[in-house]
């Protein structure tokens, strides 16, 4: 099966791993397309763990589930990143290496859309999502929303968000029934 953040790859090679546990991602990319999936497949837990410890404070999985509730997250795009050199959306980080409290801390911002049905209607988030790397491991912070941020109106005819070549009606479209 083909991964839930479109990156091309099966789910069980791309983000199962770090949903399971079994690895962790080594880019803030990696996370976030992670965190896509895992939102995608109901996994709050991995959520809530890949938040900064700050953010961790006040939520609950009972609480990430309840605001995702209704929601069906169905494809990601990932924009290009930035060409400012001082971010890297793409930076890779080993956990042993992470940088000593004396120096700045390793940052990421990876812009992305990501598309979901509720209701019937077809949304899109579009962010610019802040990482950092806390304890050795990659971690989401928080994001900007971008103005085009709500309910879309997409053409059953055009090439599917998700990248598969496909129209979207059959494709991703077949997952909401009003398509």
């Amino acid at each position: 099966m083909r991964c839930y953040c479109c990156s091309s790859k099966p789910f069980k090679t791309c983000c199962e791993p770090f949903i399971k546990g079994v690895e962790f991602p080594s880019s803030a990319e990696q996370l976030m397309r992670s965190r896509f999936s895992a939102y995608a497949t109901a996994h709050y837990q991995y959520i809530l763990e890949t938040y900064t410890k700050e953010k961790q404070q006040g939520l609950s999985i009972e609480n990430l589930a309840q605001n995702a509730q209704g929601a069906t997250w169905f494809a990601l795009q990932v924009h290009p990143a930035f060409a400012d050199s001082s971010v890297h959306g793409n930076a890779k980080v080993e956990a042993a290496d992470e940088a000593d409290s004396h120096s700045k801390p390793i940052t990421a911002i990876v812009e992305f859309t990501a598309y979901y049905f509720e209701n019937k209607n077809m949304y899109q988030l579009h962010e610019s999502s802040n990482f950092i790397v806390e304890e050795g491991k990659w971690r989401y912070h928080d994001g900007e929303l971008h103005n085009d941020c709500g309910k879309i109106k997409y053409g059953r005819n055009l090439p599917c968000v998700c990248g598969s070549n496909k129209k979207f009606k059959q494709c991703c479209g077949l997952k909401n029934h009003s398509y």
